[in-house]
């Protein structure tokens, strides 16, 4: 049996996590470094579009370069349209590294494998949540992370954020430790705003990861800095 990583033993558990949402591996490469990111998460879709295959195998591989580029955690999504099939697959997931969360569909049979999964000491994200009351099916099943897609909510003609908002009261209200994992980001105001209303857990694309650095005047005053150095020391000795 895998040895439970439960989150309220986890050294620094409450604090902000970000996770580079993509299984494009030069992303990883030029984003990872940077010490920003807690790790990577993937779903088949993600896979496909980066055009690697989506087996165990295949996963294997991924998760073991993402963990040289020092992610603490990469979340690998489970597959099959039974119970059974999401379990076996999911404890095959969960097998190459302690330091993989796997991700289960928020559906009936996706809850069952979910518990089942849990009940075993593996760490779990229910994801594609669209409704408000589905985070409290992951705080009752003891999930790590609960990953409700805001920019499709708003796609629906809803208020994503004020979905969000509301998540996060119920999250707190029933005072669950399942993290609230925000994907689907369209803006970096998305994150600062839902951050202030204490949502501190978010995966978001390379693009959003290159917005997060894209501040003009920042940018001119290093290059001040900069030039400055230069000019006070024309031969760049220390």
């Amino acid at each position: 049996m895998i040895q439970s990583r439960r989150p309220e033993l986890e050294p620094n558990y409450k604090g902000i996590r970000l996770f580079l949402d993509t299984a494009d591996t030069q992303q990883w490469q030029h984003w990872l470094p940077t010490g920003l990111f807690y790790g990577v998460t993937t779903n088949p879709l993600l896979l496909e579009l980066s055009q690697v295959t989506c087996s165990v195998s295949h996963l294997k591989a991924l998760a073991s370069l993402a963990f040289t580029l020092k992610a603490k955690e990469v979340q690998l999504q489970t597959w099959g349209t039974t119970v059974d099939c999401l379990v076996k697959t999911g404890k095959l997931l969960a097998a190459i590294d302690e330091r993989v969360v796997v991700k289960v569909p928020i559906t009936k049979i996706g809850t069952e494998a979910a518990s089942k999964l849990i009940a075993e000491g593996i760490r779990v994200t229910l994801t594609g949540v669209y409704a408000i009351h589905q985070v409290l099916i992951a705080a009752a099943s003891g999930a790590d992370y609960v990953a409700p897609y805001l920019g499709r909510i708003n796609d629906l003609g809803r208020n994503g954020r004020e979905d969000l908002i509301a998540m996060q009261r119920a999250n707190a209200g029933v005072n669950s430790t399942t993290r609230i994992l925000v994907a689907s980001i369209r803006s970096v105001d998305d994150i600062t705003l839902l951050a202030t209303e204490g949502l501190d857990t978010f995966t978001f694309s390379p693009l959003i990861a290159a917005d997060l650095f894209d501040v003009t005047a920042t940018n001119q005053a290093a290059t001040n800095f900069e030039e400055a150095a230069c000019r006070m020391a024309p031969n760049n000795s220390l």
